[in-house]
């Protein structure tokens, strides 16, 4: 619908909750519905509501344009599950045959669902895999009755199309067990209980109780759908911890939004609470910023008692408050000439300066080390050099010239800055926030850690994580319980992806192990993740050259806009921004109009976003191209070329495959990887079957 027409059925919508009886209402039953309670009302020449009016409730259902209105009442009902009390709209069985989607059971089982460059991406299930489920199993996760006999003899590739036009509980639960083994009932109300109070219900169902409600519900019709809560994370953002808590989960689970919703239950429950809602860089701080506006809607009067910003941006304005003056934080260049210099001064220790600067990031700077009795205990996690007393005695002096010089030349590295923080607010028993809230945890440093630590007091529901080591992108692992925050007892996986394709989640979660473990030994099981959505397969396309890609792209790019996918839902990522020009190549080629993605907020209306794999953190589109993903590129080469040990390389691959995830992740519906050949060996894993 164009504005115009959101607008005539806004005013619409209006006049049916303030009078449904009002003479000037044009209501028809949808005849051919086998629900008698479908009913059209006129919006305009072509636009139609369809409501679902009984004796006791009047719903909204759906708004389109005439036919599809119609079409879309006459495939569906709207009733009370059987088994389990939840009220549900069901697409009826029958229409779906009448309309050309007959024998859904036999759909798929002699072919495979596809190829792509010659990979599959998914291996032909041919068994029927619910057939040990009785009738019993099946009514009790919500399968309408007459989906029953569909479900029994369904393969896997099958199911998938089915999935579609099941309930979401049914079709999760059924996911689950498929994936798991595992059958799980749903709540069962009291008999008395309205079905439309049911859990399950209130996915599909929302009741409004005045005029303002509606206001809010329609201003917000798509970004509400950004802060949605699944009724399974509800026991995550309600929860009462005794210590530290973590939610975790892979890409698309709802983690960021488990993490709004309980921000905002603090700050509406607690009149008194100040709340750092903090993650790892501008751009995520500037979308949960905005989230948490949504979430929170005519209740924004307690955005006064939040604040949202990255880790460097809470360090900054603390060491403001601390020292009276901003920070002066350190380049690169500025700690390379400091190494340098101090080599030079203290002599050859018999280490390269590759290596000095590399223990310099990854040990004495990271855990802001100081003076040699610190250096000689501090723990080396990751380094296959192993350094007895000797060797670190003999190269102390150099770390300690490195810090002499960028003392001199008046700068701090971000680690002495979160430890001036830490130093300052770790001492006083009065803390600047009452509850602390982090997301993109995974990403946090020792420094950052500490200081967020020291920010926060002591006590219940005081620190909550939401994060997912399997995106783990910038900092080296370390032990959380060593520096007080132990989450053990207190870390849930969620398992739902509401963002996510079949599709596009199978192949990404094939860059990664299907288990991953903390240094504290908590494990996170990555297997038994469900989408509840299917979608195309994942494309594959090398070129001979980069502007054969970038024709490649382009040729993409329009076939994505002939489908009426807006550009603003259309993003572009690459390795880095040495790689930029060739997005922004095959962006124009397409005759489309770039929008470089940085820490700003900016209106996307129109326009196609590209940036680096590292800025597509917490950012999502319908469809995602991921360029650039050649041999020398994917894994970056100067990453590799900078290592100075063995494990200091495994450490590198890591990060940079969890990259490539990150970025194939952003995809909602459709991705498309492309780069020149020879191309990444990272591809291979993406094809490879299980």
């Amino acid at each position: 619908m164009n504005r115009a027409e959101q607008k005539a059925a806004k005013v619409t919508v209006f006049d049916l909750q303030q009078d449904p009886a009002a003479p000037g209402l044009k209501f028809h039953r949808v005849n051919k519905s086998k629900d008698p309670n479908f009913w059209s009302v006129r919006v305009n020449d072509d636009l139609r509501i369809i409501i679902h009016k009984t004796d006791d409730s009047f719903l909204i259902c759906h708004i389109g344009h005439h036919d599809d209105a119609y079409a879309w009442a006459e495939r569906r009902r709207i009733e009370v599950h059987p088994r389990t009390g939840a009220a549900q709209i069901v697409q009826v069985r029958e229409r779906i045959d009448e309309n050309g989607v007959s024998n859904l059971a036999d759909f798929a089982t002699s072919t495979a669902l596809g190829e792509t460059s010659g990979t599959d991406f998914e291996n032909p299930a041919r068994s029927l895999i619910f057939a040990d489920l009785t009738t019993d199993d099946l009514l009790s996760v919500g399968v309408p009755e007459d989906w029953l006999d569909d479900i029994r003899k369904a393969t896997e590739e099958a199911f998938f199309e089915i999935a579609e036009r099941l309930p979401d509980e049914a079709a999760e639960a059924l996911l689950e067990y498929a994936t798991t083994g595992r059958i799980e009932p749903q709540e069962i109300p009291a008999s008395k209980t309205n079905p439309f109070d049911h859990p399950d219900a209130q996915r599909r169902f929302r009741i409004l109780d005045n005029v303002e409600e509606l206001r809010r519900a329609l201003d917000y019709p798509w970004d509400q759908w950004s802060v949605f809560l699944h009724p399974s994370q509800r026991s995550m953002v309600d929860a009462d911890f005794s210590g530290p808590a973590r939610v975790a989960g892979s890409a698309g689970t709802g983690k960021t939004v488990v993490a709004l919703h309980r921000a905002a239950n603090i700050l509406i429950s607690d009149p008194k609470s100040k709340v750092l809602l903090t993650t790892f860089s501008s751009p995520l701080a500037n979308a949960l910023n905005h989230k948490l506006r949504i979430l929170v809607g005519e209740n924004a009067h307690i955005l006064s008692r939040v604040t949202v910003l990255p880790f460097q941006g809470i360090a900054s304005e603390m060491f403001m408050l601390t020292k009276a003056h901003d920070p002066r934080p350190a380049k690169l260049k500025h700690i390379q000439d400091a190494i340098g210099q101090a080599s030079q001064l203290i002599g050859d220790v018999g280490f390269s300066d590759r290596f000095l600067l590399s223990e310099w990031r990854t040990v004495v700077d990271a855990w802001d080390v100081r003076d040699f009795e610190s250096y000689s205990s501090v723990p080396r996690l990751g380094r296959k050099n192993r350094l007895g007393a000797k060797q670190r005695e003999r190269i102390w002096p150099i770390f300690e010239a490195a810090r002499g010089y960028l003392k001199k030349i008046g700068v701090q590295t971000w680690a002495e800055i979160f430890g001036t923080v830490t130093a300052h607010f770790g001492q006083r028993s009065e803390k600047p926030f009452s509850h602390i809230i982090v997301d993109e945890a995974q990403d946090l440093g020792v420094s950052e850690l500490r200081m967020l630590v020291a920010l926060a007091p002591t006590g219940s529901n005081r620190l909550f994580f939401a994060g997912d080591l399997g995106q783990r992108i910038f900092q080296e692992p370390f032990s959380w319980k060593s520096l007080g925050v132990d989450i053990r007892g207190r870390s849930k996986t969620l398992k739902v992806n509401y963002r996510t394709s079949h599709q596009i989640r199978i192949a990404a979660d094939r860059l990664l192990p299907s288990e991953l473990q903390d240094v504290d030994g908590i494990e996170e099981n990555r297997e038994g993740v469900v989408s509840i959505f299917n979608g195309p397969l994942p494309e594959i396309r090398l070129s001979d050259n980069p502007e054969d890609e970038a024709e490649a792209v382009s040729s993409w790019i329009k076939t994505q806009i002939a489908r009426d996918i807006p550009p603003s839902e259309i993003g572009i990522f690459v390795r880095s921004d040495d790689e930029l020009a060739r997005a922004r190549q095959a962006i124009r080629l397409a005759d489309q109009t770039p929008l470089e993605l940085s820490d700003r907020v900016e209106d996307r209306t129109g326009r196609i976003s590209m940036g680096s794999m590292h800025l597509a953190k917490g950012l999502e589109f319908k469809c995602v191209g991921v360029m650039a993903c050649d041999d020398d590129v994917l894994p970056r080469q100067d990453r590799i070329e900078t290592v100075a040990d063995q494990a200091e390389l495994d450490e590198v691959y890591e990060t940079e495959r969890q990259l490539f995830y990150v970025a194939c992740t952003r995809a909602r519906e459709t991705l498309l990887v492309s780069g020149v050949s020879p191309a990444s060996e990272f591809l291979e894993d993406l094809t490879s079957p299980y």
